[in-house]
């Protein structure tokens, strides 16, 4: 509480919190506070569920992400099959839009999934940034030139179907600053590169950091 507390009063504009299957991260009553006690949105971040869905139903945040989870992985990896979940994903969209939810599919890129993600119905998708993130600090650039043409050209498409675009994984200040410049997205998700960072300058320091670099992009946006 006491961090969310911290990067608000730098600047973030909503707090993003994975409620993982194995209450890894934080807990239950984690989310009830969170979403009592901050003044900015609540983004749930949340397995394609029953359990989840129900959790999010009694809470109400003001968001959720449906992402994929596996118990191995530090973090979340990949984005979801939403083609092949997608008869898993479909009435828990549903569920969570009549509630008044904003309901986004974390997704790859992809034609075929930013699709299937207006077909059920979701009001917004995050796209994967983690591939373009990994070949540029690799120093592949040619990789990360075609995974930074995915990314404007999903972009493009969720807008013209209606979508509204958020984007995630992997960002540091840089390429933040470079994804915020794309006008069709309106929303970052960015956590564990602020708190490793956050170790060495605090973490009002490096949110405050983030927060301008973002705007810069947006800025080249406008």
């Amino acid at each position: 509480m006491h961090a969310a507390r911290i990067a608000i009063a730098a600047g973030a504009d909503g707090i993003t919190a994975h409620l993982r299957e194995d209450r890894r991260h934080i807990r239950d009553d984690d989310i009830v506070r969170l979403k009592a006690e901050i003044a900015k949105p609540l983004n749930l971040e949340m397995a394609a569920t029953e359990e989840m869905a129900a959790i999010a139903l009694r809470t109400k945040p003001h968001a959720a992400c449906l992402v994929p989870e596996r118990r191995q992985e530090i973090t979340t990896e990949g984005g979801l099959d939403a083609i092949a979940q997608h008869n898993v994903l479909a009435p828990i969209v549903a569920k969570l839009v009549e509630a008044g939810i904003r309901v986004s599919l974390f997704i790859a890129a992809d034609p075929p999934q930013i699709e299937l993600a207006a077909r059920i119905r979701a009001p917004a998708i995050e796209i994967h940034t983690g591939a373009w993130c990994e070949a540029l600090a690799a120093g592949r650039l040619a990789s990360a030139d075609v995974q930074w043409r995915r990314i404007q050209d999903g972009a493009r498409l969720a807008r013209s179907l209606g979508l509204e675009v958020h984007a995630g994984h992997g960002l540091n200040y840089a390429t933040a600053e470079a994804i915020a410049a794309v006008s069709e997205i309106v929303e970052l998700n960015i956590g564990h590169f602020l708190v490793g960072e956050a170790i060495y300058a605090g973490l009002a320091e490096v949110v405050e950091s983030m927060r301008a670099a973002i705007d810069r992009g947006r800025r080249i946006a406008a």
